[in-house]
């Protein structure tokens, strides 16, 4: 699940701005900028989201129990 507060941290995390994060996902930044501040968004665009944070190795965690969300940096896989 995705929410405000994960999506800032996640942010954060990889120094990306709302416009960064656009590119990334293919998301327009200005969906981007009204779910961080209180709207509501759609699943598919949650997943495009999610998405590419995970391709930059970072896992957004939340769950119905906690507010907000845990930022893991996935290791580098050593071949």
């Amino acid at each position: 699940m995705l929410t405000p507060e994960g999506l800032r941290a996640a942010r954060g995390l990889l120094n990306w701005g709302v416009r960064d994060l656009a590119a990334a996902s293919g998301v327009a930044w200005t969906t981007i900028s009204q779910f961080e501040n209180g709207r509501g968004i759609r699943k598919a665009t949650a997943d495009k989201i999610l998405a590419a944070f995970d391709r930059q190795g970072v896992e957004i965690v939340a769950t119905e129990e906690k507010t907000g969300a845990t930022i893991q940096m996935k290791r580098a896989q050593n071949d």
